[in-house]
């Protein structure tokens, strides 16, 4: 195998899996660096059978050629939707707006109703720098490289020697993978996340943005072509990264600050790039064309403006549209202190110049020119501002609620009252009316509290300055009652954010509560309301166009009560919002808490959102984009466009045809039966969570403690530091038990709620298990992520980490509860779905899994090796860095072949 020839691979055609020339290439670079690991590429050699001097290699090998298969899995679903275009035009690509659009009209819903729809439309993706990411950013630029070398690779027309060429490129891109290493040498600074997250809209998401809204023109133009439809700049990016504290200590008000002039500093960057382009190319002259007078007024302004008249009349004489940007061009760079000019203040002014450009190439007959050029940039303008995203603040309300105390003992110490007592309600509800403001010493206040207030600062400076938007909510994590939600519109009160002095205004601060329990999710209808029966709180909800944000958390609620109990309290949880929010007259807009792996809510996009409850989403929708989520989406151009316009075109498509969809309607006895199987399979879930010896059982069957060695992200495992489940972030809680091959967050206790439902009802509640598979759009995602979480498990590979449990008894007894419930949900899920095999009905996903699932095994097999070698050390003793070093890589290998880690 060590004389690998790269010289005898055929050209790529387009039919040819990408897969083999990867696998050639990466086989031909370790051949040469390390020869004994191509024996176990090729899997001749299992991984657990090697000598520890070899682990390390034989991982970086392995996880090198899972993270090639992912880039070939990307090229090549790229392929399929170009090869679908090409027979059957762009309404064959499922999901895209020309498909969806397609169906609409075919359906006879008529135009006035679709342009109402694009009206409304906001699209919310919102970046989060959540500690997912197992991958550092140079390795994903590494990735970037293969991927456009590949699509180079695809084009026909190299002679065989510039073909060599482009192969040897391919191969020097992954010996830079394989001598760049996997591993992060230190936890990421906030700070690298937020230049993580910009590279995104650098790099794809700036100008992805306006060929989406291209894409919507020309699938109406295809379906409505004798309307003359607009398409409004409906995405509205967000982000949490410089701005999500809660239980990051890492993320100060400082950190915000730098945060919103990174953003700033990005875009604005950007447009002077494209403005750039602008003056390069706009050479019309006047000498060949007439100028309108109108222009040459607005000439005149732009001119004056630029304090720079003389010198850009001078470079480009008898050339007023270039003049015309050039002094757009030194405005801009007036914003970062490069030019003299005026600079924008509002991206307002920005799109006003550059409509002027677009009105008179219109005029001059240069409307191609115009759409080219120059109506990107104002789209862009449109979307982003000059903020790139809008940033969110997230705090926990235990936070907040001890700063206010703190605030209220200082003011009066005999009568503060404590949170959660009706003296505490009243003291906020009275502040709020009466508009009261507190004299205090911050100088004198706990380092909490003065961190926070420091931070309403930022967010009052931000909000009364000119980048509109620039912050975004305020979400506030773990909300249990109105009061706390109140809270923290009466400390924006004291910081100065009233309108009004005496209570009679409003605040101005979009508080935005976040739901995540069960508990909190059934409580959250009542929450609100009495949250929207407080005057200010009325009144500034009206402010922001009578709209009120509500985020919804999968993550906690599943770690809180399984995946069947999750999901249905959040369908029940939105219908019941929804309804209060018209009793209420108060748009209700849902911002989903996505992770990447199902536990947390991560099933495929557009199945996910067409199975919302009917009339829920109105148009506005807003989801979490999360560490490798971001990544895998948004790393290339292509599919970048591609996630965008399946997000956007689900949430438009939802909006239309929800309301008359059967398969979304409210069926009574299906409810009635998904209450009765959430009980069953909440109390099986918590069964197993509170077994004597569960928690020796997760802390010792998977690497949870040893996942906080991988430094994948800025903020600590837990909260506020307990070791109980209960404050374990739901990250570490779903990786754990994905690198452990249970994955039991996907299905437990869904077999015992199944099985007990057939053997109450018996045939007859199986023949209703039938139906609502078949009929209910919920109920069918919910049982096929089931099954594919089924199919990635594997209870033998299981047994071997239940093995590492020191009480053998514990070990033994919580694996055959886990084994037992497993093999019943198999046989349920089949019973279900009419007897199909685990993920018949999702063949890519499973030849997928097939293909990697021997390395995976053998993986798995050594991170049980390595556990107990690294367990074996005792606290006084350093840990073996090569055995730490082997275990970490083995965590990012798991991580690769599922495509996910938390």
């Amino acid at each position: 195998m060590n004389g690998c020839r790269l010289e005898e691979s055929k050209p790529l055609s387009f039919r040819e899996d990408v897969r083999s020339l990867l696998f050639r290439v990466l086989l031909a670079v370790v051949s040469e660096r390390e020869p004994d690991m191509a024996e176990v590429l090729t899997g001749r050699v299992s991984l657990d059978a090697l000598e520890s001097g070899q682990r390390i290699a034989a991982l970086q090998a392995t996880g090198i050629w899972f993270q090639l298969v992912a880039i070939a899995n990307e090229l090549l679903a790229m392929r399929s939707r170009r090869e679908l275009e090409q027979m059957g035009g762009a309404d064959e690509v499922i999901g895209s707006f020309a498909n969806v659009m397609g169906e609409i009209a075919a359906a006879g819903y008529p135009a006035e109703e679709i342009q109402a729809t694009l009206d409304a439309l906001s699209v919310g993706p919102t970046m989060t720098a959540h500690p997912t990411e197992a991958k550092r950013v140079t390795v994903l630029e590494i990735h970037r490289r293969i991927y456009r070398k590949l699509t180079e690779l695809e084009q026909q027309r190299w002679a065989p020697r510039e073909r060599e060429q482009l192969i040897d490129d391919l191969k020097s891109e992954i010996e830079l993978l394989w001598m760049s290493g996997e591993l992060r040498l230190e936890r990421p600074s906030v700070e690298r996340e937020i230049a993580w997250g910009l590279h995104f809209f650098r790099e794809v998401i700036f100008e992805a943005t306006p060929k989406l809204y291209e894409s919507v023109e020309e699938a109406l133009a295809r379906h409505y072509p004798e309307y003359d439809l607009k398409v409004p700049s409906f995405m509205r990016y967000a982000s949490w990264i410089g701005g999500d504290r809660d239980g990051n200590p890492n993320v100060t008000a400082k950190t915000t600050a730098y945060a919103l002039n990174e953003c700033r500093q990005a875009i604005v960057g950007w447009y002077i790039s494209q403005v750039r382009k602008l003056v390069t190319v706009l050479s019309i002259s006047s000498n060949v064309v007439d100028i309108p007078e109108a222009f040459i007024k607005a000439l005149g302004h732009a001119l004056h403006r630029s304090g720079n008249a003389s010198e850009i009349v001078a470079r480009n004489p008898d050339e007023p549209l270039r003049q015309f940007a050039a002094a757009m061009l030194d405005r801009l760079e007036a914003m970062r202190g490069e030019a003299s000019a005026k600079p924008y203040t509002r991206s307002e002014a920005f799109k006003t110049d550059l409509r002027e450009l677009e009105n008179v190439l219109g005029q001059l007959g240069g409307k191609l020119i115009a759409r080219r050029f120059v109506r990107p940039v104002r789209q862009q303008v449109e979307s982003f501002g000059f903020r790139t995203v809008s940033l969110d603040i997230r705090q926990n309300s235990t936070v907040v609620n001890r700063v206010l105390s703190e605030l209220f003992k200082h003011a009066d110490p005999e009568t503060a009252p404590s949170p959660d007592t009706p003296q505490w309600t009243a003291r906020i509800r009275a502040a709020l009316n009466s508009g009261e403001q507190l004299e205090v010493d911050r100088l004198a206040l706990s380092e909490e509290a003065q961190e926070l207030l420091d931070l309403y600062d930022v967010i009052r400076k931000a909000s009364a300055g000119l980048n509109g938007g620039a912050v975004g909510a305020f979400i506030l994590s773990m909300t249990r009652s109105s009061d706390d939600l109140l809270a923290v519109y009466l400390l924006a009160q004291y910081s100065g954010m009233a309108t009004a002095s005496d209570g009679s205004g409003t605040i101005a601060l979009r508080v935005v509560p976040l739901f995540e329990t069960i508990a909190d999710l059934r409580a959250a209808p009542e929450i609100l309301d009495q949250l929207f029966g407080v005057s200010i709180v009325r009144r500034s909800v009206r402010d922001f166009g009578n709209s009120q944000e509500v985020m919804l958390g999968y993550s906690d609620s599943n770690k809180d009560g399984g995946f069947l109990a999750s999901n249905w309290e959040l369908n029940k949880a939105q219908r019941r919002i929804t309804a209060l929010a018209i009793k209420r007259k108060v748009k209700i807009s849902f911002f989903h808490g996505r992770g990447g792996s199902v536990s947390r809510g991560g099933a495929p996009t557009g199945r996910a959102i067409a199975a919302q409850p009917a009339g829920t989403i109105g148009g506005a929708m807003r989801v979490t984009e999360q560490g490798e989520v971001v990544s895998s989406k948004f790393a290339n151009r292509g599919t970048g466009l591609y996630q965008l316009e399946i997000l956007a075109a689900s949430v438009f498509a939802h909006t239309v045809k929800s309301p008359n969809e059967p398969e979304l309607k409210d069926i009574p006895e299906f409810s009635e039966a998904l209450e009765a199987l959430t009980g069953m399979s909440q109390a099986s879930y918590s069964g197993l969570i509170n077994e004597p010896g569960f928690i020796d059982y997760f802390h010792q069957a998977s690497p949870v403690e040893e996942l906080s060695l991988l430094k994948i992200g800025s903020r600590p495992a837990r909260r506020f530091g307990a070791k109980d489940i209960s404050d374990l972030r739901a990250i570490p809680w779903v990786f754990a038990w994905s690198q452990n091959r249970h994955l039991l967050t996907n299905w437990y206790g869904i077999g015992s709620a199944l099985n007990s439902f057939v053997n109450v009802r018996g045939d007859a509640g199986l023949d209703l298990l039938r139906q609502m598979f078949e009929r209910s759009r919920f109920f069918r995602l919910v049982v096929d992520e089931v099954d594919k979480g089924l199919y990635q498990s594997d209870m033998d590979i299981g047994y071997l980490y239940a093995g590492l449990v020191q009480d053998r008894e514990v070990g033994e007894r919580i694996y055959r509860k886990i084994a037992a419930e497993y093999a019943l949900t198999r046989r349920m899920i089949a019973e279900v779905n009419g007897g199909l095999k685990l993920s018949e009905r999702f063949p890519a996903f499973k030849r997928h899994f097939d293909r990697i699932r021997p390395q995976m095994d053998s993986i798995h097999r050594l991170q049980v090796q390595l556990l107990r070698e690294v367990r074996a050390q005792d606290g006084a003793t350093a840990k073996p860095k090569r055995a730490v070093n082997a275990l970490l890589l083995s965590i990012n290998c798991i991580s690769a072949g599922l495509g996910w880690t938390g």
